[in-house]
């Protein structure tokens, strides 16, 4: 068993300025007294106000902005909200116990959390009997309410970015917002690096030129940079002398929290995913508490995590489940018997990942490795969810190289370490999709709208020829789409503004506005007996979505798992999938396309540093130190900045295997680089495999005897050339830069999925914008698109920048081994190849051969 600590760090500020308002956020604690009835309130419950609450409050008397790094359970929500709370109740009793209208808008990543924080909102307003009414507004808010809620708006609501765009694209939004006082930004870490992140920012500009006097407040518990988010707090003035920073308010300390990892005297798979031999060991931690969550990284696993605990659950404990793909009514009620107390475990994945606090969680099971150390401090900080108490996370580990990831996570726990997360310039298809939303309110001016985009962190290096070109493809498409009357969607009036072309293209906004472009999915239809057996179906219940492709993969009679039960597939229907309940043994799991996480940088460094660590490897299970120690016999085990390269023969192909650690994403991109240049020197490559630890590929050609002979070097192999030329000819005859294409241009709004009465399907998107790519590379090579899609394959898809740094890393340090059979380390990755369903590659036999390997070293 293995303990550690979980806490927020933040690096000292780097400018003059941030450590003055970081100092002053840290002073003395504040001399303020909250007014009644708050003071009676929190002495009536035993409690005395933080110093981070009275900070905040401090803060809001003196109209500053302000970041809150905080422990969970340190009150950081209460903190946030306390100003709004008494500043509303002040003004309620000065007018005759009516508040104003919106004051204070709270943005929350996930819907499951606006609904929750609002939940336990309400209880202290009942009970001070304050004259504030809360809203929640959200993807599952009816269309009735919605329209209410802008004629006649709550004093608090609680809602997303998504909403928050939408509500700015209506020509009444400055009315709405023209006395909105705070906006609170909750989890801010898990927004500000993303594009989600680059959509807010934007609109909390707009915000801002709606009312210059706006008030933001940043919470989070895992900020490893905390300067980029104070920046993005702020308006920037352009041009940019000095970066504008919100204050600073710091909170360590909170209890330790109690970590352990699941390690069995019997042996640890050498591949998989679903932890199904530490089954029983789970359950047996379930039934020894009152309320359990068992996190896992995918929904996959979700389902099959969920279907494995039933099969054991010998006492009928009732157990719940919790994904993005189950119906939300389904979700609401896991989530209503978790808050009652009604359910002893909740298997989710990311939906309940941030600032829950349903129930009493008193302990956290992370199913698998967490590939963050921010997401493995976020998730267990789930348990407990008090400041003074300890959170307890039991960690199991699903295979032998998650083992040593998972004792690398809790090493990162017990330093406090988080994963950094680089801010980068603000994607201009999210731009484009934010001045066509501006546009929606009314006709606008370019020079105050571009001053107003480039007060944004995300965009204030903004050029403004960038700035033009983007509005230019607003306007018509660019040069190659000009001429089609659907692309031109903004025109000039004659005063020099730019409007709307046709009010259908507002309506079209609202109902594709957002940046998650998540893969196709259809709805599954739960049926009776008797409908599947008439010629038209027809349903009852959604159960949840399902991923397009894997659905058209399946045969009416096959049977698949969702929402937690066996499901028989019987046809389709124009948009949903109609199924009845079955009972099959054997059904399909249905993988889905989203949701996988890589391998964090940090957590990176910490396992190579194990791997290479041969003092570390006798705490480790047994079967997992005879594998590292078995990997040393045969072959070798790689340094802390090395590459170690394998190469042997197979059957009647040839294998290099390398370990670098680096995440699947840069893996794959490796693997697509190097077999380009095997290639060219005749090798032959014919395919190749990645996970996260490692990448293998396949050759006819002889790749040690191509070493040997030196008519192969791996320096010049994995020389880092291989991100310009190589990158550039392998990009441009590649499909995965016609499927990045297609996302920028459903967030962009070149293409749109929905329209009124009908949805596009992944595959009329799919042909609609490879139709519009291979026109744009042909005739306007450089359209503005092409460069979001470039910027967006370097940096998400492909993960240049750390291939680039791994390259560097390398270079003169590569450890080449040839080998005449499989090592131990390459198992887990080629099994890889039998996951993919590469026709010719016998799992089983390789299983065998690795089985045989183990026992004649035992001999």
């Amino acid at each position: 068993m293995t303990r550690g600590r979980a806490a927020a760090s933040a690096p000292k500020p780097r400018t003059k300025k941030a450590a003055e308002a970081a100092r002053t956020a840290k002073a003395a604690p504040p001399t303020l007294e909250l007014p009644e009835p708050f003071a009676v309130w929190f002495a009536n419950r035993g409690w005395t106000p933080r110093p981070h609450q009275l900070a905040l409050l401090e803060s809001a008397r003196d109209r500053r902005s302000s970041l809150l790094i905080a422990p969970t359970g340190a009150g950081k929500t209460l903190a946030g909200f306390l100003p709004s709370l008494i500043d509303l109740a002040a003004k309620g009793r000065r007018r005759g116990n009516r508040a104003p209208g919106l004051h204070t808008l709270y943005i929350s990543p996930l819907k499951a959390l606006a609904v929750d924080v609002a939940r336990n909102l309400t209880q202290p307003i009942a009970e001070m009997s304050l004259p504030i009414r809360t809203e929640t507004r959200t993807g599952d808010t009816s269309v009735a309410r919605k329209a209410r809620q802008r004629r006649a708006p709550p004093h608090i609501l609680m809602t997303t970015p998504e909403q928050l765009a939408l509500l700015l694209s209506h020509p009444d939004s400055d009315e709405l917002f023209a006395g909105l006082d705070t906006v609170i930004l909750d989890e801010i870490h898990a927004l500000a690096a993303t594009k989600r992140g680059d959509l807010l920012a934007l609109d909390l500009a707009r915000l801002r030129a709606i009312n210059p006097d706006l008030r933001t407040v940043g919470l989070s518990a895992t900020v490893a940079r905390p300067t980029e988010l104070r920046a993005f707090l702020v308006g920037q003035k352009s041009p940019q002398s000095h970066i504008d920073l919100a204050d600073l308010i710091h909170v360590s300390g909170g209890a330790e929290p109690h970590i352990e990892i699941l390690e069995l005297d019997e042996t640890v798979p050498t591949v998989g995913h679903t932890s199904l031999y530490a089954i029983e060991e789970i359950y047996k931690a379930i039934e020894a508490h009152r309320l359990s969550l068992l996190f896992v990284n995918t929904r996959r696993q979700a389902e099959l995590l969920f279907q494995d605990l039933w099969r054991n659950n010998e006492k009928s404990l009732p157990i719940g489940l919790h994904h993005g793909s189950l119906d939300a009514e389904q979700r609401r009620r896991v989530e209503a018997a978790m808050a009652s107390g009604a359910l002893r475990a909740v298997v989710a994945t990311s939906t309940l990942d941030l600032g829950i606090d349903w129930g009493d969680v008193d302990l956290v099971i992370h199913v698998g490795a967490p590939k963050g150390a921010s997401r493995f401090a976020q998730r267990i900080g789930r348990a407990n969810h008090r400041f003074d108490e300890a959170s307890k996370a039991v960690l199991v580990p699903s295979n032998r190289f998650e083992v040593l990831e998972c004792r690398a996570a809790v090493e990162a726990a017990k330093a406090g370490a988080q994963d950094v997360t680089f801010t980068r310039p603000g994607a201009l298809d999210v731009l484009a999709q934010h001045i066509l939303g501006v546009a929606c309110t009314g006709p606008f001016n370019a020079n105050n709208l571009y001053g107003e985009v480039t007060s944004a962190s995300p965009y204030a290096g903004l050029s403004r020829a960038t700035f033009d070109r983007v509005l230019g493809f607003v306007a018509d498409g660019g040069y190659a789409l000009k001429n089609y009357e659907r692309f031109a969607k903004l025109k000039p009036t004659p005063d020099g503004l730019w409007r709307l072309t046709h009010p259908r293209f507002a309506q079209a906004y609202r109902m594709n506005a957002g940046t998650i472009v998540a893969e196709p999915l259809i709805k599954v239809r739960l049926i009776g007996k008797r409908s599947a057996s008439r010629s038209t179906l027809m349903g009852g219940r959604v159960m949840g979505e399902v991923d397009e492709y894997f659905i058209e993969q399946l045969r009416p009679g096959e049977a698949f798992v969702l929402a937690g039960e066996v499901l028989r597939f019987e046809g389709m229907g124009e948009n949903e999938a109609y199924v009845t309940r079955a009972t099959a043994r054997s059904p399909i799991i249905p993988a889905y396309n989203s949701g996988k996480f890589p391998l964090s940088t940090h957590l990176a460094e910490r396992v190579r540093a194990m791997l290479a660590d041969e003092t570390a490897w006798s705490r480790l299970p047994s079967s997992v130190e005879e594998w590292l120690r078995l990997q040393q016999q045969r072959s070798a085990i790689p340094g802390r900045d090395e590459l170690l390269i394998e190469t042997f023969q197979r059957r009647n192909l040839h294998y290099l295997v390398t370990y670098p650690f680096e995440g699947r994403l840069a893996h794959q991109t490796l693997g697509m680089l190097l077999t380009r240049r095997l290639d060219r020197i005749g090798a032959s490559p014919l395919g190749f495999v990645a996970n996260d630890y490692g990448m293998a590929l396949w050759t006819l050609g002889d790749l040690s005897s191509l070493i040997a002979d030196g008519k192969l070097s791996l320096e010049e192999l994995f020389d880092q050339d291989m991100l310009g030329d190589d990158l550039d000819a392998w990009l441009a005859e590649s499909n995965l830069m016609k499927r990045t294409f297609r996302h920028v241009a459903l967030i962009s709004g070149l293409v749109e999925r929905r329209h009124p009465g009908r949805e596009k399907s992944g595959r009329q998107i799919a042909v609609s914008t490879n139709l519009i790519y291979d026109v744009l590379r042909r005739h306007d090579p450089h359209h503005v698109l092409l460069e979001a899609t470039w910027s967006d394959a370097a940096t998400g898809l492909l993960d240049i920048a750390r291939l680039g740094d791994f390259l560097r890393r390398i270079e003169g340090r590569i450890q080449h081994q040839p080998l005449d059979r499989v090592s131990p380390l390459s198992v887990p990755i080629l099994l890889e190849i039998g996951r993919e369903a590469v026709a010719g590659f016998a799992r089983e036999e390789l299983l065998r051969e690795a089985a045989a390997l183990y026992a004649s070293e035992q001999e």
